[in-house]
């Protein structure tokens, strides 16, 4: 229902706008509130705060505007926002009684911001609005409750509990007879860094790592349009996104660089194309590439093992290995050497490079390559010792056993 009636005043300043240029001050005391007053909001990560939570809050109280301007009830599709900020919540484990105090805590605040110097002539208006508070309210109550509920029962559901089997049985290297599975997957193994809010309280961090995964899984899953299987953690794990044909290589390295931004954290990952009987070979395999990456200080992105076949091979078992890592054991106790070798193989041998990745001067990068030629006897400018040096440093990276 709509009025022709003059705006509702208090305090002879028109609400709707007076509340509206209030906003972002108001939107800010309510989060600080949240953070004071509820325990469950104290322990959330401050890239949530600041980001998710000050965001829906600004757009309720912008609601709340909306609503006493028309006099009338918001329509339904007007709390997709807060129903989606619920559905966050529940798979970030928030619980659902503090959703909704924090709501009632913006509502309140809100209603003293708007009734504040309200006098006698007032009463009239603010009964009207006081009526519409109520009503917003019951409408937010039952829009975050039902998408909270909703969400809740997705994450225990059996459709839930069928990727699970379906996952464990193709990691088993067993797909289950019968079984709907993609005829083919791109098998990836992801390594997730550490978001700088995991390093807080533990609630705190562990609503962030639940953040974090929830939004690489959200990238993965719109670009499968279907929920994928993953089984990841805070550090990473495995995804198999199905596929009927190979994806470009190109279109799966921007997914794992979307899935990286998305989750504002470094993501070193290998991937490859396999059908479900080969799922579990390929899945250990891309364990070992993700582990070979970071070890030999490769930047994030995704891998395949044709980018690492020369340090892939010189890693399997072999007699050769120990002896390859003992060319430059008379480097051992001289970190500034091997460091400086590592970085002028890096840098293609150019010395004023190095010196500048080292922050030292060109001359010292040619003093400190003579001295390790001295006492490995291996030079970098032969061809051969090359191949030997770059073999000797991969064969270091290999733990023993």
């Amino acid at each position: 229902m709509t009025h022709d009636k003059e705006p509702l005043r208090v305090a002879g300043r028109t609400v709707a706008p007076h509340l509206r240029a209030r906003v972002p001050a108001l939107s800010r005391r309510v989060v600080e509130r949240l953070r004071r007053d509820l325990p469950a909001y104290a322990m959330l990560p401050g890239e949530e705060i600041e980001g998710d939570i000050a965001d829906i809050v600004q757009h309720s109280l912008r609601l709340f505007a909306d609503v006493i301007e028309r006099r009338a009830t918001a329509p339904d599709e007007a709390f997709a926002r807060q129903r989606e900020s619920a559905a966050r919540r529940a798979e970030e484990g928030v619980p659902l009684d503090a959703i909704l105090t924090a709501y009632h805590v913006g509502t309140a605040m809100c209603w003293e911001e708007i009734a504040a110097g309200a006098g006698p002539d007032d009463l009239g208006h603010l009964r009207e609005m006081f009526s519409l508070t109520l009503g917003l309210q019951r409408q937010l109550t039952s829009s975050v409750s039902g998408a909270y509920l909703a969400a809740k029962r997705i994450l225990d559901s059996e459709e839930n509990s069928g990727r699970h089997a379906l996952m464990t049985a193709l990691l088993a290297g067993a797909p289950p007879q019968g079984a709907r599975t993609a005829p083919l997957y791109a098998v990836a193994a992801l390594m997730l860094a550490e978001h700088p809010d995991e390093a807080g309280p533990a609630t705190r961090a562990a609503v962030a790592a639940r953040r974090k995964i929830r939004r690489v899984r959200a990238v993965l899953d719109e670009y499968a349009g279907e929920p994928v299987l993953a089984a990841l953690e805070a550090g990473g794990g495995t995804v198999l996104l199905p596929a009927h044909q190979a994806p470009p290589w190109a279109e799966l390295c921007d997914l794992v660089d979307r899935a990286a931004k998305a989750a504002g954290v470094p993501v070193t990952a290998a991937a490859e194309i396999a059908e479900p009987a080969a799922v579990a070979g390929v899945v250990a395999r891309n364990a070992e590439l993700v582990a070979l990456v970071r070890r030999t200080g490769r930047p994030p992105g995704l891998y395949r093992l044709a980018d690492v076949l020369l340090d892939y091979q010189l890693t399997r078992p072999s007699e050769a290995l120990p002896e390859l890592a003992r060319l430059l054991a008379p480097l051992e106790g001289r970190p500034e050497l091997l460091h400086t070798l590592r970085t002028y193989l890096a840098e293609d041998l150019d010395r004023r490079a190095t010196a500048a990745a080292l922050h030292v001067h060109p001359n010292t990068v040619d003093y400190r390559v003579r001295r390790i030629t001295s006492l490995t006897g291996l030079a970098p400018s032969r061809p051969r010792d090359l191949q030997l040096i770059n073999a000797a440093l991969v064969a270091r990276q290999v733990p023993p056993g």
